[in-house]
């Protein structure tokens, strides 16, 4: 049996001009496209007007939402990603079908970026359009979707947003704390910048040992020191040498510590926990939360740091 070369077609040959040629040609052969993108495409218009622009095509999917088409015949470019996200908003569409005969990789990596951030109902497919016929066959269009919507590229974007949320509200109530710290006259983390992170931390005057603000984004907060020198032995050494002391540096402190050897673990930590709610507990009991743990941080500092000072 003989079998036939493929060989690609020049996209200009077919379709001199996007709009009268390309645009006419895919409204009546929209099943090529539907099923290359796979979901139902119908009810094709043509230079549908947005303000003084006209958008290629503009078609319904299987739920009646409008799906916008826009046509390049050439390399992807900055215009008409412009245009896609012009055209989507503007009549109010759910899906944006970008054809190119050749995707550039930024124009890729805008699309992902669009499918990730943008509602879970709404959908952005790159397509690329070549052309083969096979000997003296008619020429036959080629669409492969080069970037498309995904469940696992929409949660990548909703987690991305609530750990932007997360770093909005973290930054907020360091720079909250610190400045009723600074009121009270407790200057332990004075020179420190609030962050992003869940923790705020300054030495406590040894390599190692640091002081460190907690608080979590439900239910608790906590002070603690730290203890991690780099070696787990010389750690662990520390910590018994301070455990030994424990009757006499909770009673400075007024109260019960966590102590926590973890043995499993580096690290050492002798922590206060505070249960009076996290950083999304509401921000009218932020004050409450904060005066708190700058008053055990206070205690806790002046508690340990003569005994840390005494370590051989």
């Amino acid at each position: 049996m003989p079998i036939g070369k493929l060989e690609s077609v020049e996209l200009r040959k077919l379709w001199q001009h996007e709009e009268y040629d390309f645009s006419k040609w895919l409204s009546e052969n929209l099943d090529s496209l539907a099923e290359a993108v796979g979901i139902t495409l119908a009810e094709p218009e043509r230079e549908v007007r947005v303000g003084s622009f006209e958008v290629d095509l503009v078609a319904e999917d299987g739920n009646s939402n409008r799906v916008i088409i826009e046509n390049q015949l050439e390399a992807s470019n900055h215009d008409h990603l412009g245009k896609v996200i012009t055209y989507l908003t503007n009549l109010d569409a759910k899906t944006a079908i970008w054809i190119t005969k050749s995707p550039r990789p930024e124009h890729v990596k805008a699309i992902a970026w669009l499918n990730e951030t943008t509602p879970s109902d709404v959908a952005f497919f790159l397509v690329k359009l070549e052309a083969y016929r096979i000997g003296n066959s008619d020429p036959a269009p080629f669409f492969t979707v080069i970037v498309g919507p995904s469940a696992e590229a929409k949660d990548i974007g909703e987690k991305n947003r609530e750990m932007a949320e997360r770093h909005v509200l973290r930054l907020k109530f360091w720079e909250s704390l610190l400045a009723r710290a600074k009121s009270k006259g407790v200057l332990w983390h004075a020179s420190r910048s609030p962050g992003r992170d869940m923790w705020l931390s300054v030495g406590a005057g040894r390599t190692g040992f640091n002081f460190n603000y907690l608080m979590w984004m439900t239910d608790e907060s906590a002070v603690e020191l730290y203890l991690d020198t780099g070696e787990a032995e010389p750690n662990k050494a520390t910590f018994d040498i301070l455990f030994a002391k424990r009757t006499i540096i909770e009673k400075a402190f007024g109260g019960e510590l966590q102590w926590e050897r973890k043995d499993e673990k580096r690290a050492c930590r002798i922590r206060h926990t505070i249960s009076l709610g996290g950083l999304t507990c509401g921000e009218d009991k932020w004050p409450t939360i904060q005066d708190t743990m700058i008053d055990a941080m206070d205690r806790l500092v002046k508690a340990l740091k003569p005994h840390i000072a005494e370590l051989p």
